[in-house]
């Protein structure tokens, strides 16, 4: 790995002088992001890092005058041409042409591996890791709710399995709760089994919305209640009914997901843990830790909430939504009611019921929370795997709160291996027709917006699958608007920000490696060798150089917090200083070894783009 070269020739110089362990000053020698306005050294040592600030005088000394002082004990050689300080740094600059050619000969060699054979890594285990993502309700229409979940959780397996960690990829499916009896009385009402087989989701949530219209209907209330009651019995025809639901629901989710380029090692769901959920609630039971209520208890809660988007409050008790409007300034006043023998866990600290977790409803049936404690020690005792890691929106924060709580509660201390990626909302995602409910509709769009845009722009060359090609852009231009910033954090969509051809988006990414594709097919796209890197001296040239040497660093801080923003970052500085020298570089007309050293520059800058490009889960097009 070239960064790795300099950081171990820098660090052996450092660590005669600061008598430290080379390999304790690695990951303190960073890459220095490259700068518009001025010309940088290509890495620096942060003093701080390496000061032991225990006493009242080394915090009170001037970081800056110990770098100055400890710059002058440090000498130029082969490596390293010139030695620098900042504000509470030592900056080293790397001979010129050694950075070109370690740089350029260090990408073509690693190719799809450069970056992830960097020492920053070698100090990390390699693990197996559960990743459950996406996990869509069956007999729903894929919502666009569950995007984010499912280029979030492609994102942390690509990033995992690129690092040489082992990943199962889990789509845990909301298969299961009285929703389905609901479902199943709406079926034998008004289903179509021609319709069915058809079009399945679309079937289903017509007859989902025209049964709802009738659910306060108590004759609907207890036929459903029935339905359900026959499926948790296992009755032959309800089961029968339910597995067509959910067999022609994962069909239709499987071919949405080779859309979005995911895949699935394993499709589990809360089905599979009605039984193992009861076997947890026992397990809760033999150790003291299931509590049951002795007497009614009503809870009132009241509250004023302005409300400039939708809100839903999820209930605990019976897992039912109470679904409140936008724009209005509500007051709110309802009843809690925890029914006799309601089972709960007790969480709090001074074990006084001041913080719980119900997990069984009063009638002994499991709740969501149970068949996820079921589901976690099934996981673990199947695979024995390292973490497990769930990708979910924010507001189920407190849900995984409690589950890892109660897991180590339990005596399970790979609960504290368990993590929650939680993310924001997705906010004024709207077609043509009006607000998007479906994930196919916005795929639709952006394939149709990128083909309009597409045809109308001057610099579009024929393609030969110009529908596969405008899917692919569009499907970019989604996920780098949504990698864009923290995770955790709502954002605005905007459908011409996301599709700009110029700027920070997924289009452009797309535009630069195509462009940078049809250069290597111009001119030779062979592994060079013997590059004469006398010829890539340019401000512009090693600007892309040094920027090349960063990306183990952001591989490394991506994997530490599991934020894609990272990547996406360097990414587009990478996009726009390769399309600068693109402009200032030209090789069309230069003479043959000036000419086959910037091929040599470009090629390596759209291979680091391609790599980056697809551990986020987009595509690279080679025509646009």
């Amino acid at each position: 790995m070239a960064a790795c070269s300099f950081r171990r020739s820098i660090a052996s110089q450092l660590s005669k002088v600061l008598d430290l362990p080379p390999e304790n000053l690695i990951k303190s020698i960073s890459a220095v992001p490259v700068s518009k306005k001025r010309h940088v050294a290509d890495f620096q040592l942060s003093i701080a890092s390496v000061t032991e600030d225990s006493s009242s005088e080394s915090i009170a000394q001037d970081l800056h005058l110990q770098a100055q002082k400890l710059a002058e004990r440090l000498k130029c050689d082969a490596v390293v041409s010139e030695i620098s300080t900042g504000p509470g740094t030592v900056n080293f600059t790397i001979n010129r042409e050694l950075l070109a050619k370690t740089v350029l000969q260090q990408v073509l060699k690693d190719g799809s591996e450069y970056g992830v054979k960097s020492e920053l890594f070698s100090t990390v285990p390699r693990q197996k890791a559960v990743i459950e993502f996406s996990s869509p309700n069956i007999a729903k229409k894929f919502h666009i709710g569950h995007l984010r979940s499912t280029i979030i959780g492609n994102f942390i397996a690509n990033l995992k399995v690129a690092l040489g960690h082992e990943v199962i990829r889990m789509n845990y499916l909301g298969d299961w709760g009285m929703q389905f009896g609901l479902l199943g009385v709406g079926f034998q009402c008004f289903g179509n089994k021609e319709k069915l087989k058809s079009s399945p989701l679309q079937h289903l949530f017509e007859v989902y919305v025209q049964i709802n219209k009738e659910a306060d209907d108590e004759n609907v209330k207890k036929l459903a209640k029935d339905f359900f009651r026959k499926l948790e019995e296992h009755d032959e025809q309800t089961l029968s009914l339910w597995k067509q639901f959910r067999d022609f629901s994962i069909e239709e989710y499987i071919r949405i997901y080779k859309r979005l380029g995911v895949h699935f090692d394993e499709y589990s769901g809360e089905s599979f843990y009605q039984e193992k959920s009861q076997e947890v609630l026992k397990m809760l039971e033999d150790k003291g830790l299931l509590q049951k209520t002795v007497y009614e208890l009503v809870i009132p809660f009241i509250g004023v909430v302005y409300l400039t988007s939708q809100v839903h409050f999820k209930c605990n008790i019976d897992e039912t939504y109470l679904h409140i409007g936008s724009g209005l300034q509500l007051l709110l006043c309802f009843l809690l009611t925890y029914r006799k023998g309601t089972g709960v866990v007790d969480l709090s600290e001074k074990k006084d019921l001041s913080l719980f977790s119900t997990v069984m409803r009063s009638d002994g049936t499991s709740l969501y929370i149970t068949r996820d404690l079921a589901a976690a020690i099934d996981r673990m005792n199947k695979h024995s795997c390292d973490t497990m890691i769930y990708v979910t929106d924010k507001s189920q924060s407190n849900h995984f709160q409690h589950l890892f709580q109660i897991l180590k509660l339990m005596g399970y201390d790979w609960a504290e291996r368990c993590r929650h990626v939680s993310f924001g909302l997705v906010q004024g995602m709207k077609t043509r027709r009006g607000e998007v409910v479906f994930l196919e509709d916005v795929l639709n769009e952006v394939r149709s917006r990128m083909l309009q845009n597409m045809a109308s722009a001057k610099t579009t060359k024929e393609i030969e699958d110009p529908i596969e090609t405008a899917e692919k852009v569009g499907l970019a231009a989604l996920i780098i608007q949504d990698f864009r910033g923290l995770l955790s954090s709502d954002y605005q969509f905007s459908w011409d920000r996301a599709l700009q051809s110029r700027g920070d988006t997924g289009v452009f990414l797309q535009y630069t490696h195509a462009r940078l594709h049809s250069l290597e097919q111009m001119h030779g796209n062979e592994q060079l060798t013997d590059i004469n890197v006398a010829c890539l001296q340019e401000p512009n040239a090693i600007s892309v150089l040094q920027h090349l040497l960063r990306y183990d660093e952001v591989l490394y801080q991506s994997s530490q917090d599991l934020q894609p923003k990272h990547i996406v970052s360097y990414l587009l500085t990478l996009s726009h200083l390769a399309a600068v020298a693109h402009k200032t570089l030209p090789v069309k007309g230069s003479a043959p070894k000036v000419a086959q050293a910037r091929c040599c520059l470009f090629q390596a800058a759209r291979s680091v783009l391609a790599n980056g490009m697809k551990l986020l889960g987009i595509t690279p097009v080679t025509q646009m």
